[in-house]
């Protein structure tokens, strides 16, 4: 079983009112000075898919979310399930 403290929590969202970019915003890595703009920001956008991943190796899971950025970015139709096929193992 994992605590909080063990995974962290994410939002993958298209930004709505400026650039209509796909964006990450990964919540429980928030500090103080910039939490409440980037809850605002994500809250503002498109959902497209949420989640835990593990806090062991999280950064390979956030290369994975990068790559998955990339190509919604770069215009390719990514679906949510294929978002959570490639996150695998590093969900929580």
């Amino acid at each position: 079983m994992l605590f909080e403290a063990d995974k962290v929590m994410f939002e993958i969202y298209r930004e709505t009112e400026y650039t209509g970019r796909y964006k990450v915003v990964y919540f429980t890595e928030l500090q103080d000075h910039n939490k409440e703009a980037e809850i605002n920001h994500a809250l503002a956008g498109e959902h497209f898919f949420d989640g835990f991943i593990k806090n062991f190796r999280k950064d390979e899971a956030k290369e994975i979310i990068d790559s998955i950025l990339s190509r919604l970015n770069s215009g390719e139709k990514v679906d949510p399930q294929e978002v959570e096929r490639a996150l695998g193992e590093h969900m929580a």
